[in-house]
């Protein structure tokens, strides 16, 4: 199987690598051409794009400003272990091992913004740009327009190398809006988080995030090939529900989550 997941807001750029593999991004060329696209923005016009803090838009305005090619293991780190945000909590890939992350680097891609499609050993530098920001550029009005069939042809060309005609979908819909499903040649399966609230099963965001990353280190730890096996997930007290779940969406329920006062039921 093939599995996708979100790319995080939160990095981690001075962490150690515990691992010296690394590979070239296959969209650096098309990258650089958003970077160019962003340098032209001011900091203000970036804290009124991405609705975020002066600080933290003079931060993502100098970050534009310094990104560089080539990328090499000084300026840039595996976008695996670059990634700090929710998911990969969750997937804490800092503790996988040698084996594990090759077959990471086979079956799982991280969708972005600015790479298109990552694979986990892909080298990448510090950027913030999510995929449904409204964000002009070269290609159009957003950077679905941008990516166009790009990272579905990626994915296609993934899917022919693995083997294999599923693809197991544990992004955000705000990135799997990306990829246009129609020409997707896969069985896509979504595994889908409910905790009980209130007295009934809701999907709650920062639960269902770190989920989809405990999930895709179940899949990686256990080289999980086929989608039934998926059932057996029971990371953090979750169950497969299977009168909830369908062929194509796999529910898994937990009836006491964690205290966690930041959480939102969507």
């Amino acid at each position: 199987m093939l599995t996708v997941i979100s790319p995080a807001k939160t990095l981690d750029f001075e962490t150690s690598k515990h691992t010296g593999k690394a590979t070239q991004p296959q969209f650096l060329a098309r990258a650089a051409e958003l970077v160019e696209d962003a340098r032209a923005l001011a900091p203000d016009a970036i804290q009124a794009l991405m609705g975020v803090s002066d600080n933290i838009a003079q931060l993502n305005h100098q970050r534009f400003m310094g990104w560089r090619l080539p990328f090499n293991k000084r300026n840039a780190k595996q976008a695996l272990l670059a990634f700090k945000g929710d998911v990969y909590v969750g997937l804490q890939a800092d503790t996988l091992d040698e084996a594990q992350l090759r077959f990471a680097q086979q079956h799982l891609r991280i969708l972005s913004g600015l790479y298109g499609v990552l694979r986990p050993l892909d080298l990448m530098q510090p950027y913030r740009l999510e995929m449904g920001l409204p964000f002009v550029n070269r290609g159009g009005s957003n950077l679905y327009a941008f990516w166009g069939a790009a990272i579905t042809d990626a994915l296609n060309s993934a899917l022919r190398k693995s083997g294999t005609k599923v693809l197991v979908n544990l992004a955000s819909q705000e990135y799997f809006r990306a990829v246009q499903a129609r020409a997707l040649k896969a069985e896509v399966i979504t595994p889908v988080f409910q905790d009980l609230k209130d007295g009934r099963y809701k999907v709650i965001s920062f639960f269902a995030k770190k989920a989809r990353g405990q999930m895709a280190r179940f899949i990686i730890e256990h080289e999980v090939q086929e989608p039934d096996a998926l059932k057996a997930f029971n990371t953090g007290g979750y169950r497969y529900n299977n009168a909830e779940s369908s062929a194509r969406e796999l529910v898994f329920t937990r009836d006491t989550p964690p205290v966690n006062p930041w959480s939102v039921a969507i």
